[in-house]
């Protein structure tokens, strides 16, 4: 079988290299002439564990390519999949516009029957209004079904989630639809991969609740860290007695300086807006990224307490993406607790394995903390040791594995004074204050 995908960012490139291991034929259509260019020299513009190889093998063997025409995708194709960017506005809603434009240009190019799949995370009643755009622009009257299968893949272990995903959701008002849908997916039935098969509608929402709940559970642990820290009781105790509970689980129970990326904090905010077009109010959801802003603001007030004023102190900051082994950097916790220190006179020098410049934060889209982060204020540092040399604190921000394991002995020499800010709870207390260090981390007393 042969499908499209539409758009070649993060979830269009790993979703077509993954179904072309899968043994389909895939063809990836972006507009960018550049990127693509760059794809078909096996260049992958973002980082993620095991992607070029996946593309670079299925391009070798034949079943993946990639073009600028959306024709030749469309016609080859029996499902075409829109993987375009759904970003954010300024009132927090999911702005369509992308997705709306390739609707569009779909119609004009289809001839016969096809499967239209929603892959990007899109408001609820998108799969309605999808049907309504291509249906009037269509050239020459033909059947299509509009189908909702929202992607769950985390950055930094995409590969594995779609290859072995805890379930597959399939939104379809036909039942061709969901044979074809079922047919593309079928390696999964082999490891017995839950399908949930429902209306467009459902499976819209599915996504939404599914990273809005998840977010409200990293919200209530940072809350509770800040509680134990008062009271003098150990998050991770307290985490994983809540986790035995099945009803609970121990997943998304880590503290630290508040979730980021870009799915939690766009999917929160969507999903407000949703509710409140729909004269419905969402207060758990609203109260999560409440407090995700302010867990940010206690890691600054940490900080700040244990050094007193901050201006003209030099602050190390280890990891800028908002998780380990992604470069991703949009709403990374990272970018606004630097741009706070920064603001309050205060030096940064930064290291993170991937993310190594100001630049590399403007082209992922954003400018705002690009520019902050380009002042003269904040130096990005060749390694680990070399952002500690002569900073008054050190800040282990994300935590990439090459940070688990420093030469404790060789920072403390490096820091001017040995101030150590755990925000990942990656060391032991006990053992970073046998070493000498004023150590803080997050929950823990």
């Amino acid at each position: 079988m042969h499908i499209g995908i539409i758009g070649t960012g993060y979830v269009g490139l790993v979703t077509g290299a993954c179904f072309a291991e899968f043994g389909l034929f895939v063809t990836c259509v972006d507009k960018d002439e550049k990127k693509i260019k760059a794809l078909k020299k096996g260049v992958i513009p973002f980082y993620e564990p095991g992607l070029d190889e996946l593309v670079k093998r299925n391009v070798k063997q034949g079943r993946l390519k990639f073009t600028t025409k959306i024709s030749g995708a469309v016609n080859s194709s029996l499902a075409i999949f829109i993987a375009v960017g759904t970003p954010r506005r300024g009132d927090g809603s999911a702005d369509l516009k992308y997705v709306e434009d390739v609707a569009k240009e779909l119609a004009g190019h289809m001839d016969g029957y096809k499967v239209i799949v929603t892959k990007s995370t899109v408001p609820v009643g998108t799969g309605e209004k999808l049907r309504e755009i291509i249906s009037k622009h269509l050239k020459e009257q033909t059947d299509f079904d509009i189908v909702s299968n929202p992607e769950f893949l985390r950055e930094g272990s995409a590969i594995e989630d779609f290859m072995r995903p805890n379930r597959v959701v399939i939104g379809a008002a036909s039942a061709q639809a969901v044979a074809i849908m079922s047919d593309l997916y079928k390696p999964l039935y082999l490891i017995e991969t839950p399908f949930v098969v429902t209306n467009i509608e459902t499976a819209e929402l599915i996504k939404y609740a599914s990273n809005s709940f998840l977010a409200t559970k990293i919200s209530f642990i940072n809350e509770m860290a800040n509680l134990c820290e008062k009271v003098g009781a150990d998050i991770h105790m307290v985490a994983k007695g809540m986790g035995l509970d099945q009803r609970i689980g121990a997943k998304f129970l880590h503290p630290g300086p508040g979730y980021g990326g870009s799915c939690l904090p766009k999917d929160t905010s969507a999903l407000l807006r949703i509710a409140e077009e729909h004269s419905v109010q969402l207060g758990i959801i609203d109260a999560a990224v409440r407090a995700n802003e302010e867990q940010r603001a206690c890691m600054v007030r940490k900080i700040r307490e244990a050094l007193g004023a901050l201006k003209g102190r030099t602050i190390a900051v280890l990891g800028i993406s908002f998780k380990p082994n992604t470069d991703d950097i949009r709403d990374a916790p990272s970018l606004s607790i630097i741009e706070t220190l920064v603001r309050e006179g205060a030096k940064i020098r930064a290291y993170d394995p991937i993310v190594k410049s100001a630049e590399q934060i403007t082209k992922a889209g954003e400018a705002t903390a690009g520019r902050a982060l380009g002042r003269k204020q904040v130096k990005f540092c060749r390694d680990s040791y070399d952002a500690a040399k002569g900073a008054d604190a050190l800040v282990l921000m994300t935590e990439w594995n090459l940070f688990r394991n420093l030469e404790l002995d060789r920072i403390k020499t490096l820091l001017k004074t040995p101030f150590f800010f755990d925000l990942r709870n990656v060391y032991d207390p006990q053992k970073m204050r046998r070493k000498g260090f004023r150590y803080f981390s997050v929950g823990r007393t």
